[in-house]
């Protein structure tokens, strides 16, 4: 299984209505955590009902949980974008 495809495999925990999963890895070349072959840099935006009634952090928090140990490595940033359903609504 590839990352991009285990990174979603984690997330079906968090109950997502939606996923969009981005691997910005290229964009870094030569930052910090860089590693040829991408994987290392992300960008995600997750919308689920589990997000409801949560701040920011604790949503960041529930994400970062579900990743578990691929968030020490390979994932060396995570840009987060966590909604609920109902934050969605307008946006379409």
């Amino acid at each position: 299984m590839n990352l991009a495809a285990e990174i979603t495999n984690r997330l079906a925990a968090l109950e997502p209505l939606e996923v969009e999963l981005v691997d910005e890895s290229e964009a870094h070349r030569g930052h910090a955590g860089y590693r040829a072959g991408g994987g290392t840099h992300w960008r995600l935006a997750i919308v689920s009902p589990r997000f409801a009634g949560q701040p920011v952090v604790a949503r960041h928090r529930m994400v970062y949980q579900a990743l578990g140990n691929l968030m020490h490595n390979p994932i060396h940033a995570l840009a987060i974008s966590a909604r609920a359903p109902e934050e969605t609504k307008g946006s379409e």
